[in-house]
């Protein structure tokens, strides 16, 4: 199955590993994830957990503006960003 890839400045091969998920059970609402994405693609949202507690959490908001950079997952503590590289 062939990806979308792209070239480093000095010539090397890149797959870019686009946003896919956000398991918000996982996610604490740091906002980290939001502050450091240049396109925008993230946001907060609501989530209720398994206690009832109404909290906020990052989302998905501009799925479409992501550009594979990854910032986003090596800046997350819990690890709950889930990326896919895209399909040509």
């Amino acid at each position: 199955m062939a990806f979308v890839t792209g070239l480093t400045f000095g010539g090397q091969e890149w797959t870019p590993q686009f946003i896919n998920s956000i398991d918000p059970a996982k996610c604490m609402g740091c906002g980290r994830c939001i502050k450091v994405c240049a396109q925008q693609v993230l946001g907060l949202a609501e989530f209720e957990d398994e206690d009832d507690m109404l909290r906020m959490v990052a989302e998905i908001s501009n799925k479409d503006r992501c550009i594979g950079c990854q910032a986003c997952s090596r800046t997350c503590a819990k690890r709950c960003i889930s990326l896919e590289p895209k399909k040509i």
